[in-house]
């Protein structure tokens, strides 16, 4: 393979997701300092975004700009079927450009919140095939997965992992899952999540407890019941958050995605108190400068407990999905998750009480595993630049 010089990232980027822009600011910090000559350009879901904060171009993944809304009249379904068809002429043209394209980690071999087959799975389907199909390696690195019931959405998942070049994961879980779905994951690692790459502001606790709110509306397979989980998930972080208040407990609230706005509106609104506020985060960074401040971190999103793990923060964990149980576990807090599914804000309180309890303890734990994560994240770059950079100057240079 010649030295790769043209290097594409592809992702729902830039669309209002910090975790999964904070995997692409993983990626593009090796890139820069392993292949400083490589040209770097994305195609996302948020090209804007994506180009004013990192500073390269970016085309955005859908030709449809209504792709991820209901279409209901006969004019916007048209308009999605012909944009699936335009969809597979462009991102096969963009794939072509390239030397190599990256899928920089997030969860894009899992359906663990609600999601249609022919949204992204498709297009991740098409990325793979045109990367298999015009011979540009297409390279899944720390990627999440997840069982899938959906069978459209699991053969679409399936196929795109098979078709990839490389693939590494964030988890056991995730290997174990596409092992189960089929692909043969016998070269495949697992590492941790990219963002344990990321820089981290030192600790400065401050008395302050972080609460980690979700849109939540449960799983791929609770459609039929979404609005009940999300009234019962809502009351029972409202519950903990006036407890935390009534015990005199500064409260800050943080989300990881745009759309969590209402859910932390709808706190802000029943527990009317000064020691409640909200922060206004834009980036990873911005949520580890918030969990670095905070004596505790309660959260829900994956990576506002990544964000709160690897600022060394005693963490409990509201867990949606088996990843966030894995990580936790991972980072040797396995015993302080909670079900997202059934809060129960008097059981929650209760746990809280008894991880602040081992904070000083926890945080030694946490400081060794950050320790470790950093190691195997140099271990998983170089694996990537052998399977991808083989004939880059830094190799020679390496080999003279």
């Amino acid at each position: 393979m010649k030295a790769a010089s043209r290097v594409g990232v592809f992702g729902l980027l830039g669309s209002g997701n910090l975790g999964n822009d904070g995997s692409l600011e993983a990626v593009l910090g090796y890139l820069r300092a392993e292949h400083p000559d490589a040209a770097v350009d994305a195609l996302c879901g948020g090209p804007e975004a994506v180009a004013a904060r990192y500073g390269i171009p970016a085309t955005r993944l859908h030709w449809y700009r209504g792709e991820y809304r209901t279409a209901s009249r006969a004019g916007a379904i048209a308009a999605k079927g012909l944009g699936k068809l335009v969809d597979a002429v462009r991102t096969a043209a963009w794939v072509r450009r390239h030397d190599v394209v990256i899928v920089p980690g997030m969860g894009v071999l899992e359906a663990t919140l609600p999601l249609r087959p022919w949204g992204f799975p498709y297009a991740l389907f098409l990325l793979c095939a045109s990367g298999r199909l015009l011979h540009t390696p297409v390279a899944l690195v720390g990627v999440g997965a997840a069982p899938i019931g959906n069978r459209p959405t699991r053969a679409l998942v399936r196929w795109s992992a098979r078709l990839a070049a490389y693939r590494s994961y964030r988890d056991a879980l995730s290997r174990d899952a596409m092992r189960e779905m089929g692909v043969d994951t016998t070269r495949d690692e697992v590492y941790p999540d990219l963002a344990f790459a990321l820089p981290v502001p030192p600790p400065d606790p401050s008395g302050l407890v972080c609460v980690g709110v979700m849109d939540f509306h449960g799983g791929n397979d609770d459609r039929a019941r979404a609005e009940e989980i999300h009234r019962r998930y809502l009351d029972g972080m409202t519950r903990f958050v006036r407890a935390l208040v009534e015990d005199s407990r500064p409260v800050r609230l943080l989300t990881g995605d745009a759309c969590d706005a209402p859910a932390i509106a709808a706190i802000l609104d029943a527990v009317d108190s000064p020691l409640v506020t909200a922060a206004e985060a834009t980036s990873l960074a911005d949520l580890m400068k918030e969990t670095a401040a905070a004596d505790t971190v309660v959260a829900t999103r994956y990576h506002n407990l990544v964000c709160a793990l690897k600022t060394g923060t005693p963490t409990l964990a509201l867990s949606y999905a088996a990843k966030s149980d894995a990580l936790m576990a991972q980072m040797g807090l396995g015993a302080y998750c909670h079900p997202a599914l059934e809060v129960d804000a008097d059981r929650l309180l209760k746990q809280f009480r008894a991880l602040e309890e081992r904070a000083a303890e926890l945080r030694r734990t946490l400081s060794e595993r950050n320790q470790d994560a950093a190691r195997r994240l140099e271990d998983q770059f170089t694996a990537l630049t052998a399977a991808l950079f083989p004939m880059t100057d830094h190799a020679l240079r390496e080999n003279p």
